[in-house]
């Protein structure tokens, strides 16, 4: 067996960065950005107002201004402000040329053509200068998730279309005869498939797109045509099948089919019998079938492969600190990825952690993780943990 980090290792070696595709840019939402993007012209693109007012020449407490002209957004007034002058001004319109300030509104009294400038008007000239958000040619940096704030900045560049990594296609395919899919009426000694289900809902949050594949029963000739069906995908995705018994379809022949292993079981608890390697031209990971350590390895492997894919750092999933609120016994020789929930007072390790029970992993919003012959843990001490919401 290899450790976590030894499998996390290889795995990256396996998962090589896709190349780009360019998309319109309402697409480019939780996209990671391939390439560089530009601004094509200045933000704002003119010395606008900040404030609705009276744009001036001069301020000083008592003047008295003829109102020469109006500018509004998108209706700007394109002549000279002099001394003694003042356009009527508004909110993000631009400012003449001439003019040194805008007088807010509440500042001022107004007669027919005429204002006069309160007592103590504003130290403030309330005026945007051309470029003072972003200028032709301000980059944003490839290599980034792409969400909500960015894709306005980059709208206000005027950029139309980005370049973004591809997708990772992956297609998950469940094994076993004692299989059903959800809403179909299973047999005295058959199961709902679930781990599939779950597994494709993480891909998609991680910004892959998953394919679900029909089950692949117990015989070569299922599994031989589950990864024709699979032809195309840049990560196949099997679980079940992967330990070593006699009905344990995919460790069994897929290398007759053409897998080439990497590496097969890992020293964790849940999700030992963990094999990959690559399957023509895909990589391909084989996970266990227990639904707990299917998705455990969701969390610890594939997460971070799927990053790795979309030319993320190629780096384990993020980790967190947190302090125990009740004591745990020694760990054994594997390193486990405990079910847990936080509380105000710190994480509790629920004391059921078979790695049959979704229930106890529906309940759970973090893993926390014991080191190989971890020693007797108080309450209170510190740990790390992988979040899971």
């Amino acid at each position: 067996m290899i450790s976590v980090a030894e499998a996390l290792d290889q795995l990256f070696v396996l998962a090589q960065p896709l190349g780009p595709e360019v998309v319109p840019l309402l697409e480019a939402h939780r996209r990671v950005l391939a390439q560089d993007v530009a601004a094509t012209r200045d933000q704002p693109p003119f010395d606008g107002s900040a404030m609705d007012g009276y744009a001036v020449a001069e301020v000083a407490p008592g003047l008295r201004l003829r109102v020469i002209g109006e500018s509004a957004a998108g209706h700007g007034f394109y002549h000279p402000v002099k001394s003694g002058e003042a356009v009527r001004i508004f909110t993000g319109a631009p400012v003449p040329e001439g003019a040194k300030a805008v007088v807010i509104q509440e500042d001022v009294s107004r007669d027919g053509d005429w204002i006069t400038i309160g007592d103590s008007p504003e130290d403030n000239s309330h005026i945007r200068p051309a470029g003072g958000d972003f200028r032709v040619g301000d980059r944003i940096a490839a290599g980034r998730i792409l969400g909500p704030n960015d894709i306005a900045l980059m709208a206000s560049m005027n950029i139309a279309q980005v370049s973004v990594a591809r997708r990772p296609g992956v297609a998950l395919i469940s094994t076993g005869d004692e299989l059903v899919m959800p809403g179909e009426i299973p047999g005295p000694d058959q199961i709902i498939a679930s781990n599939t289900l779950g597994l494709h809902a993480l891909m998609r949050d991680l910004g892959a797109e998953p394919r679900l594949l029909p089950i692949a029963r117990d015989n070569e000739a299922s599994l031989k045509t589950a990864f024709e069906l699979a032809r195309g995908a840049d990560l196949i995705v099997t679980i079940g099948g992967a330990s070593v018994g006699d009905h344990d379809v995919v460790a069994n022949l897929a290398p007759q089919l053409g897998f080439e292993q990497s590496f097969y079981k890992v020293a964790m608890r849940p999700g030992k019998p963990l094999m990959a390697g690559r399957f023509g031209d895909a990589m391909m990971i084989g996970l266990p079938g227990n639904p707990v350590s299917a998705m455990v390895c969701g969390h610890v492997f594939i997460a971070p492969v799927i990053r790795a894919m979309l030319g993320l750092p190629a780096e384990p999933a993020p980790r967190r600190t947190g302090v125990l609120a009740e004591a745990l016994p020694a760990n054994g020789p594997r390193e486990h990825y405990m079910r847990a929930r936080t509380t105000a007072d710190g994480l509790v390790a629920f004391g059921a952690q078979d790695s049959s029970l979704l229930s106890i992993l529906g309940q759970a919003d973090a893993l926390i993780i014991r080191p190989r012959k971890d020693g007797p843990r108080a309450a209170g001490e510190t740990v790390e943990y992988l979040p899971l919401r």
